[in-house]
């Protein structure tokens, strides 16, 4: 059977419960569709020490880092900065008051600025990206940070392996550039490569994204809402 006419696989990538969660959403929409999950990245959380003194505010740039969080409740501040509406809802179940970007870490710098807060913390995992704490300061808000976890490489399964090394499609989103730069090295590792479709949730991670041999669908908004409606596009040949 030729590959156009195979039906995709949808290949998960992102840490267990990330992609169990996106997994359930997914198969909710289409019971048929094939879905294997091979996380790329398995999350440690590190045991932190607070700065002294007042804090305002906590800055949560991913679902991980509120998580982290929440196991740091009753030494942080109410409130909580979130990237996003699903980091903000997993605070908000841990008792933040929150206010979300509802987009990425601009949009999320954005709405600090505007707001003008002070002694603000960003809990952060060891690869974030963008020095918003650095940033902040430079424009005056007085802002910490702390790193909160850490996501350790892992390799593809050997379900994984298989499937991106087969003739059928295989349709994988990507959620962060790092995934996609994991990804990647393993992609040109493989001795035969499979028909791909990427579905990247920004720019940033469709840049990453750069051994696809097609170019990337890019997600109407950077959030996991528009990321399943874009892989149900490409699951619906759209």
């Amino acid at each position: 059977m030729p590959a156009q006419s195979m039906a995709p696989t949808v290949l998960l990538t992102r840490p267990a419960a990330q992609s169990a969660s996106f997994a359930q959403s997914l198969l909710a929409r289409v019971p048929e569709v094939r879905v294997v999950v091979s996380p790329l990245m398995a999350t440690v959380f590190h045991a932190v020490t607070l700065p002294e003194g007042l804090l305002h505010g906590v800055i949560l740039t991913s679902q991980t880092g509120a998580e982290a969080a929440s196991r740091l409740r009753a030494h942080l501040p109410d409130l909580a900065y979130c990237v996003g509406d699903r980091t903000a809802q997993v605070a908000r179940q841990a008792g933040f008051r929150v206010q979300s970007a509802q987009g990425d870490a601009e949009a999320l710098l954005a709405l600090i600025l505007r707001e003008k807060p002070q002694n603000l913390i960003h809990l952060r995992g060891r690869e974030a990206r963008g020095d918003l704490a650095q940033r902040l300061s430079a424009a005056g808000i007085s802002t910490q940070e702390r790193v909160v976890y850490a996501q350790e490489v892992q390799p593809l399964s050997a379900q994984a392996v298989a499937l991106l090394s087969g003739h059928a499609p295989v349709i994988i989103p990507l959620f962060s550039p790092r995934s996609a730069e994991i990804l990647g090295a393993a992609w040109l590792r493989l001795p035969t490569q499979a028909p791909l479709t990427i579905v990247a949730i920004s720019q940033t991670v469709a840049q990453a994204a750069a051994f696809c041999p097609t170019p990337p669908t890019i997600a109407a908004h950077p959030d996991a809402p528009s990321m399943l409606d874009a892989v149900l596009a490409r699951l619906h040949g759209h």
